[in-house]
């Protein structure tokens, strides 16, 4: 049995959808599959870990990197910039490990073009009441900055129809369900499974 190529997922949704949670519980269910730790130029907040939520890097680095060509996808929200690593994600892909990026549409946009086999999927709450629900449950931002991400988030989700998958997440499970679900279907396209079992289809085909 030989090894496939992994499948680089583009996870977005506006902030307070619960992208992140249904991610971390979704990497902890399937296995060979990993999340790709973005750059960004965003201070750290309370709780989060250098190299683990962020690699946290000051503007000039940023640039620097950005110059250098470094990143697989970069995009400004909120006045901070936020970038994948492209010589990361591809040496995971390359060892048979599905890799998701947690990016918004305009990263998910640049990924598509570069990579026209990316699976993107799109996270997107119920209800708007919901999502200032979970804004302001955070306890992160002042009333000003959840006005500001309820604009911003009524844009972004304009762009789901730019997705592959669309997920709802009303009920948590259900949406991990699903998310596990998309996971499953896209290792199972043609061309993986033609990698991954090269030896037994050559042997059907002799």
């Amino acid at each position: 049995m030989s090894t496939a190529t992994g499948t680089l997922f583009t996870i977005s949704a506006p902030s307070g959808a619960g992208k992140t949670s249904l991610v971390e519980a979704l990497v902890a269910r399937v296995a060979a599959l990993t999340v790709s730790v973005s750059h960004t130029t965003r201070p750290q907040r309370r709780g989060e870990v250098d190299g683990v939520n962020y690699h946290f890097v000051e503007p000039a680095a940023f640039q620097a990197m950005l110059g250098e060509g470094a990143f697989l996808e970069h995009a400004e929200v909120f006045g901070n910039f936020y970038g994948t690593s492209q010589a990361w994600v591809q040496e995971r892909l390359s060892a048979g490990t599905d890799v998701i990026l947690e990016i918004d549409w305009q990263g998910a946009q640049q990924v598509k073009r570069l990579m026209p086999e990316t699976c993107s999927i799109f996270i997107l709450p119920p209800s708007r009441e919901t999502l200032h629900e979970r804004l302001t449950a955070r306890g992160q931002d002042d009333p000003d900055t959840i006005a500001r991400r309820m604009d911003q988030a009524v844009a972004e989700m304009s762009h789901y129809v730019e997705y592959d998958y669309l997920v709802f997440n009303d009920d948590f499970e259900r949406a991990l369900d699903e998310l596990a679900a998309i996971v499953l279907s896209c290792r199972l396209r043609t061309r993986a499974q033609g990698e991954r079992h090269a030896d037994t289809l050559a042997r059907l085909l002799a």
